[in-house]
């Protein structure tokens, strides 16, 4: 099921959601929408390795934005870092955006219970496009949790992605096992 606005606010109100900064604007019938952050990274490597850490070359948007290229892939970060105490948060792109030709994840839209960070974005594009920092990126929507939860993804030990950053984050699929 998933958290209407009346929902959400409850769940922010009890602490159970956190969202900074929070604009009550921003809260739709059942969806909250995040912001491009002015932080971008690429891979600088023409071929990325699954199995060690692939190196990034940080960019800031400029005031006047910045030109995204088809057949890059830049990893960007919410404006909003959020906390997620109860329910799975998912994170869409707005349908503003995907117009636009722009698609903000690959295969991450789906956070965990306990996930407390800025998003980090796989953001891709099928033609030229200039974006700007504090622009709507996407919309978070919570789905309710049956049952106790028994690992959240806070206090995991071998969670990858709990280090807290404005920044994106590059894959760490590294450190995995394999």
């Amino acid at each position: 099921m998933i958290l209407s606005d009346k929902e959400i606010l409850e769940s922010i109100s009890s602490g159970d959601i956190v969202i900074e900064p929070y604009d009550r604007s921003c809260l739709g019938t059942n969806s909250y929408d995040v912001h491009l952050s002015k932080h971008f990274a690429v891979y600088t490597s023409e071929v990325l390795d699954a199995k060690v850490h692939n190196p990034t070359e940080a960019i800031i948007i400029p005031e006047e934005g910045y030109v995204l290229q088809p057949g890059t892939l830049y990893l960007g970060s919410t404006v909003e870092y959020t906390e997620t105490h109860n329910s799975v948060p998912f994170l869409e792109g707005k349908s503003s955006v995907g117009r636009l030709g722009i698609d903000i994840h690959a295969t991450a839209g789906k956070g965990d219970v306990g996930f407390c960070n800025h998003w980090t974005l796989e953001i891709s594009c099928v033609h030229p496009v200039r974006v700007y920092a504090g622009m709507p990126i996407g919309q978070l929507i919570y789905f309710m949790v049956k049952g106790d939860i028994e690992n959240y993804y806070n206090k995991k030990p071998n969670a990858k992605y709990n280090h807290k950053t404005e920044k994106p984050v590059e894959s760490m699929m590294w450190k995995n096992k394999f």
